[in-house]
């Protein structure tokens, strides 16, 4: 019970701090054009449809997690509308971390599935992590981890849409045993 108290505590701190004032200096354009540099991403700014941007999620837990996001949509480069992302997970979690993500649609029909009120990841959902670190995920299906170097360096494997959609993340700070993005939810509003 005691775990839980403080879990929970965790959680509202680490919101509180996703909300602070230097959440809010956080740049739309300035994450974009992190994501621009990435010679992971720079081929999907090309060719997708559209994209949404969150300059900062903010994620924590011990056992009981969540992560909780704002961010911009984007359809072929206009701004289309705000959206938002929360993440509630219980299991073997343990730390805390800040990370940007960008979310690619390779076309109408991704763009329109996602931006249609509420969206979800099913739990197979992965994301490439495009700044140096590690990462890990253990499940039902088994355990992986991965690592990457950073947008620099370029050696990422080929990366592809999975059912339109290409999710990719530049890791802030902080430290957290658990990768996966399955279980965000998105709530989408119209400009």
């Amino acid at each position: 019970m005691k775990n839980l108290k403080f879990g929970l505590f965790l959680l509202i701190i680490l919101f509180g701090l996703s909300l602070s004032p230097v959440a809010f200096a956080d740049n739309y354009s300035d994450t974009i054009n992190i994501f621009k540099k990435s010679d992971a991403t720079k081929s999907f700014f090309k060719t997708c449809y559209g994209y949404a941007v969150f300059p900062t999620v903010g994620k924590g837990g011990i056992v009981i997690g969540g992560a909780y996001g704002e961010g911009r949509i984007y359809e072929k480069g206009k701004l289309t509308g705000t959206v938002s992302l929360a993440k509630l997970s219980i299991g073997f979690q343990l730390g805390g971390q800040a990370f940007s993500e960008i979310i690619f649609f390779q076309d109408k029909r991704s763009y329109t599935e996602f931006t249609s009120g509420n969206f979800e990841f099913d739990a197979t959902a992965s994301a490439v992590a495009i700044t140096a670190g590690a990462q890990a995920k253990a499940g039902t299906e088994g355990t992986t981890a991965g690592a990457s170097a950073g947008p620099a360096t370029g050696n990422y494997a080929d990366i592809n849409y999975s059912r339109g959609m290409a999710v990719f993340v530049h890791i802030k700070g902080g430290l957290m045993y658990e990768a996966a993005i399955g279980g965000q939810k998105f709530s989408f509003t119209p400009k």
